[in-house]
């Protein structure tokens, strides 16, 4: 999983690297040799051989696309109730392709409000997007020792993609081609610390993730209990109450601006003070949701039943310890903590905590 923070330019200076016939690479004038970027992390490929690629699948002069047959279809998406969601007439797709992989593709990934001249068509649009972008990547930064490897790795990556014997995750399908900069990486660890201004810039780094298609996983233990006392005084929220408002924005803000849910994971060690409100969270949510389904509210998951009700957005998670397993193994207490000074909170059996945290994964 990637780590978010500030964008690294690959290159600290501005250079255009020539390539001989044989492939090698040559520095510019006036460019340093060697790693650069303000870490010492990217490799300029100065100076380098380029890579030489095989064909497998593909032969020179015939492209991927005329190997196969294509037709016309009609992508839809129906809700629960049989109302129908999407739908895109007369797209074009390999004939092999199931009517399943039809509807996923074109609603999700096809670029453009449909009905306009814009809206991608056929899956030889996004595909081309895709590999065209990174071929262009590859081109500029003299990856391929030939243009003939460039060509091949070009028509290699289309093959690999059209006969889904690959595919990458959904952010590239998003957003290469179609953003400056594309977020490509399809998870994000996260980190919080316990002060306000923390705690909310989680909620828009989170926001700008989602915007994108990418998820987003944290672990919340640094923010102490809603037990705990404040320096001003009063007595803290809590990681769950906090919880609440990440659930939200995740509920509101569509993955890559479709119609799809934000991935979200969110941890709790299990030595926190609030373990137990954390393993209940969705539980508790569950029930409310049952008791409006009884009273004839929408049951589907995007209905108002689940649509009124918390944690439907995210994967919670305890982190457990090789010692808290040891204790459920023995019967033993558990002790949970403090988060500011480590000091004991409560007191459980492990075996508590261990058998409500199964019950809350199937409620």
């Amino acid at each position: 999983m990637a780590q978010a923070h500030e964008v690294v330019p690959v290159m600290d200076t501005k250079v255009t690297p020539k390539r001989s016939k044989a492939g090698v690479t040559t520095p510019a004038a006036g460019s340093r040799q060697g790693l650069g970027g303000p870490y010492g992390a990217s490799f300029t490929g100065e100076g380098t051989r380029g890579l030489t690629f095989e064909r497998r699948w593909t032969r020179p002069g015939v492209h991927p696309y005329d190997e196969i047959a294509w037709e016309y279809r009609t992508a839809g998406i129906s809700s629960e109730t049989g109302k129908t969601v999407f739908e895109q007439k007369d797209v074009e797709v390999p004939v092999f392709w199931s009517q399943l992989a039809t509807n996923v593709v074109v609603s999700k990934y096809f670029r453009g409000h449909v009905g306009t001249p814009e809206r991608e068509h056929s899956v030889k649009q996004l595909i081309d997007r895709v590999v065209t972008t990174i071929a262009a990547w590859a081109e500029t930064n003299r990856y391929f020792a030939t243009d003939e490897d460039l060509a091949a790795f070009q028509a290699e990556l289309t093959h690999l993609l059209v006969h889904q014997k690959m595919a990458f995750n959904s952010p590239v399908w998003f957003n290469v081609g179609i953003e400056a900069r594309p977020q490509c990486s399809a998870c994000f660890i996260n980190s919080v610390q316990d002060n306000m201004s923390s705690i909310m810039d989680l909620a828009k780094t989170e926001a700008m993730l989602f915007k994108y298609g990418s998820g987003a996983g944290v672990n919340l233990s640094p923010i102490r209990s809603s037990k705990a006392r404040m320096s001003g005084g009063g007595i803290a929220s809590g990681p769950v109450s906090f919880m609440r408002g990440y659930d939200a924005f995740a509920g509101v803000i569509k993955s890559g601006g479709k119609t799809r849910r934000a991935a979200k994971m969110v941890i709790l060690d299990v030595d926190h003070p609030d373990v137990l409100d954390f393993i209940d969270s969705k539980a508790k949510e569950e029930q409310k949701a049952w008791a409006l389904i009884e009273q004839g509210y929408d049951a589907s998951y995007t209905g108002e039943a689940y649509g009124s009700v918390y944690f439907q957005n995210a994967n919670h998670s305890v982190r457990v310890t090789d010692e808290f397993m040891k204790a459920v193994e023995r019967g033993a207490e558990w002790q949970t903590r403090e988060v500011t000074d480590g000091q004991p909170a409560s007191t459980y059996k492990a075996r508590e905590i261990f058998r409500r945290t199964a019950d809350g994964a199937h409620p």
